[in-house]
């Protein structure tokens, strides 16, 4: 991604960038300071860094603080979020696919994990994908035996995906078998995302699925989001990654939900979602 000088940053500047994106999401809200201690450059060097991180929209800076923009009202950006957790996105996407029968129509969302499921359902073909993630579609784009459907209307740079009333008719006309979907922060059992325009349409997608998946890694429990989305009880079955904490995974089976933990044996007993569909 350029930078604010235009010129695209080396590989080093773009490391020690994400480095400091992931210090200040996982903080919440540091002092420069201790940043530029931590990441050991000099602090001209992040006080560069952090003004090209909030040119695209990912940090801000107030009186010697950063904070991370994302932490209740904004997404990060999709380029960033698809370079987060890889290992933990690669698992849970995995455990996800399992899930998946030839023959079905699944709906995926606009979560970056959605990209790493895409990379393993052309082994599961002939299917239909439905989504309104670019992400997702450019993946699959041409793959045999995928049957795509876009989901089109306003178009969210920051999401890489597709919004508002032309979406969400589309939505309401369809129906699939499996719908698929992360979301940014799970609070007390509670699955919630930054962006309303965005949760109308995770909703929507809820509504015209006959089974429902959300899938999460570990660093969703920390997090904090405006909106909520839908309880974990109301999915069929909740895929954590084997990171997850046992009380994170105790606190959703309490509420009912059918808890998978990728790489870490056979899902849990819950009964809030089982037997929906």
């Amino acid at each position: 991604m350029p930078g604010s000088s235009g010129r695209r940053p080396s590989s080093k500047q773009q490391d020690r960038r994400r480095r400091i994106t992931e210090l200040v999401m996982d903080a919440g809200t540091l002092r420069i300071d201790d940043l530029v201690a931590t990441v050991d450059a000099s602090a001209m060097t992040v006080y560069r860094d952090l003004a090209d991180l909030e040119a695209q929209g990912l940090v801000h800076r107030n009186r010697g603080n950063v904070s991370a923009a994302s932490s209740l009202l904004y997404e990060a950006a999709s380029e960033y979020r698809l370079q987060q957790n890889q290992a933990e996105k690669i698992e849970i996407a995995k455990a996800a696919a399992e899930l998946i029968e030839p023959g079905q129509a699944i709906l995926l969302d606009d979560s970056t994990t959605g990209v790493y499921l895409a990379r393993l359902l052309p082994e599961r073909a002939p299917m239909t994908v439905v989504t309104n993630h670019r992400g997702v579609f450019d993946e699959l784009a041409g793959a045999p035996g995928i049957h795509l459907v876009c989901v089109g209307g306003d178009y969210l740079p920051w999401a890489d995906a597709y919004v508002g009333g032309m979406a969400l008719d589309a939505l309401r006309n369809l129906r699939v078998d499996l719908a698929i979907m992360s979301v940014s922060a799970v609070t007390d059992g509670i699955c919630c995302y930054p962006q309303q325009e965005m949760v109308q349409i995770k909703k929507a997608m809820l509504a015209s699925a006959r089974r429902r998946v959300l899938y999460v890694d570990h660093t969703k429990f920390r997090r904090r989001a405006l909106h909520a989305v839908a309880p974990a009880e109301d999915f069929d079955v909740v895929i954590v990654d084997s990171q997850t904490s046992a009380a994170d995974v105790e606190v959703l089976r309490e509420r009912g939900a059918e808890v998978e933990q990728a790489g870490a044996g056979s899902a849990g007993t819950g009964t809030g979602g089982a037997g929906r569909a």
